[in-house]
């Protein structure tokens, strides 16, 4: 099923508790495809570099399944690069550097060959540019999926909310839930949310797992205890790449395959913090995927019940 993501593509330096690293190939929409590609091909990407971004790194990026046609490329100019110091926990971060470059006058093109778009992800942009790709499709896609951040809620609350009724499913974290919908309690918050305008929502809590609303219906997803988390950057992208990817592989968007896509999109994740930046995602294998998924269904796995308690 065809698959358009939007997002960044990007350099990042890296600052972790375990090491720092220099420029590294980031980016929302690199991690969203690269998660994506293990379970559909091929993802055809929407983003803008500068001539700064090397032959190599694209070259990389198609030899795993990413459709780079919609990637534009502005000569004489330099990618969005972004820099980024965690603390201990790994639990907050402090912005170092924040360059736009290229991404400060992005004007999304779509291929014509981008136009049959069934699943649409929206990685994490300004909402008008996150509209602009839905209103440029000819035919509106089956699902589409948007990412966002404290950030618009602050400078764009208005512009946010005219996108977010554009879409089926929102994926937002807990802190960022909580400030859209002015609202403490979780529950309380995704009602308001959903009334919105999506169908459905994601409440990402990074190490305390994931949250599906619908409509009545909740479903919780652990996260995966880990021996070692080198760096958290890029998990929530690759946890929305993971999911997108499972729903366009298998073109369901029933409840029931949205809680396995949760499953399948927090694997995904899991692997992504255990090497700096992508690291980690350019070399698994399908056996090791499903060797994850199935640690997720142990950890919430019981035993029938055998016996009526009085």
């Amino acid at each position: 099923m065809s698959l358009v993501v939007i997002g960044t593509v990007a350099f990042d330096a890296l600052e972790t508790p375990f090491g720092k690293t220099d420029k590294i190939v980031g980016g929302a929409a690199t991690y969203i495809g690269l998660s994506a590609s293990y379970s559909v091909k091929p993802v055809k990407v929407v983003a803008v570099v500068g001539d700064d971004f090397a032959q190599s790194d694209i070259l990389l990026l198609q030899e795993h399944g990413v459709d780079t046609e919609g990637l534009q490329i502005k000569q004489g100019e330099k990618s969005f690069f972004w820099s980024g110091k965690y603390s201990n926990d790994l639990n907050s971060r402090e912005t170092l550097v924040t360059e736009l470059n290229v991404l400060a006058d992005f004007d999304p093109i779509l291929p014509d060959s981008y136009q049959d778009c069934k699943y649409l992800m929206l990685g994490n942009l300004t909402p008008q540019i996150q509209r602009l790709v839905i209103q440029r499709l000819v035919n509106r896609p089956k699902l589409i999926v948007m990412d966002t951040m404290n950030f618009w809620m602050d400078v764009a609350m208005d512009e946010l909310k005219t996108t977010i009724e554009m879409v089926d499913v929102l994926s937002i974290n807990d802190e960022e839930a909580r400030q859209l919908s002015g609202q403490h309690s979780l529950v309380k918050a995704a009602k308001i949310i959903m009334e919105m305008g999506p169908k459905y929502l994601i409440i990402k809590k990074g190490e305390h797992g994931a949250l599906l609303f619908h409509k009545n219906q909740i479903f919780f997803a652990p996260a995966l205890p880990l021996e070692e988390v080198f760096d958290p950057t890029g998990a929530g992208d690759t946890f929305a790449g993971g999911f997108i990817g499972y729903l366009a592989a298998t073109d369901d968007i029933s409840f029931e395959n949205m809680k396995r896509a949760v499953i399948h999109g927090s694997a995904m994740a899991s692997f992504c913090v255990e090497k700096f930046g992508t690291e980690r995602l350019l070399n698994l294998t399908q056996e090791e995927i499903e060797a994850r998924e199935q640690q997720f269904a142990d950890l919430v796995a019981v035993l029938p019940a055998t016996a009526t308690v009085a």
